[in-house]
């Protein structure tokens, strides 16, 4: 999706009013047409994305010590799984991180954030990619990213990759989409996406954010260049 340039429909899931106002300044910088839709809740966005699709993009806060959150997420995902989610929360520890993207959240942002940040990230994960806070990236603090980390962990994993796919690999730890790697790297969109089909296979792990905590952790122990 070309960002800036499209209509964009976004659903907005918060409990409190101000919270959905106040964003609708910030999702105006992501096209030229944005539509926000509110909605109080998960179940909320639920039912909005029976009654009033397509969407493009879901933003949810979450009570992220509360499993109802993540059962909503999971649910939400298994629903539209085409639908980018990305979860804005006062919780930003590795764990929270985790949990959300295990329930199927392409993005995780910090309320803390700055707009300048949140927008650049609501409009990675729009273009495909995956946004996560920078502390979860560098490993600190928490298990989530050693946890993704040892399911895919060693040589024993990367000595399954072709050179080519370890230079996929270490472009994905850098957030970046499979448009961008392609340019990068001169390769046809479908080759990125065989190439990432594989990786995932050899990581052992389940989707592209998992991929790229995974890959950030080889890039930092300096297994693949960063």
């Amino acid at each position: 999706m070309e960002v800036g340039m499209s209509r964009l429909r976004i659903i907005v899931a918060d409990e409190h009013p101000l919270i959905r106002i106040g964003l609708q300044e910030f999702l105006t910088r992501l096209s030229d047409h944005v539509e926000i839709l509110e909605a109080r809740s998960l179940e909320d966005a639920l039912e909005t994305l029976d009654r009033d699709g397509p969407i493009d993009l879901v933003i949810t806060d979450l009570l992220v010590q509360s499993m109802k959150g993540f059962d909503g997420l999971r649910q939400l995902h298994q629903k539209a799984p085409d639908i980018p989610v990305v979860v804005l929360s006062v919780k930003d520890s590795a764990q929270d991180v985790r949990s959300a993207i295990d329930a199927g959240a392409m993005g995780f942002i910090p309320k803390t954030s700055s707009p300048e940040v949140m927008v650049n990230a609501l409009k990675l994960v729009l273009s495909g990619g995956v946004y996560l806070p920078p502390n979860v990236l560098r490993g600190e603090p928490g298990r989530a990213t050693t946890a993704v980390a040892g399911e895919a962990s060693g040589e024993a994993s990367l000595s399954h990759l072709t050179p080519r796919q370890r230079e996929v690999l270490a472009l994905l730890a850098q957030g970046k989409t499979n448009k961008q790697i392609a340019n990068e790297l001169g390769l046809a969109a479908g080759t990125v996406k065989v190439h990432m089909s594989r990786i995932l296979k050899a990581l052992n792990v389940h989707n592209r954010t998992q991929a790229v905590i995974a890959a950030s952790q080889f890039a930092k122990t300096g297994q693949i260049e960063p």
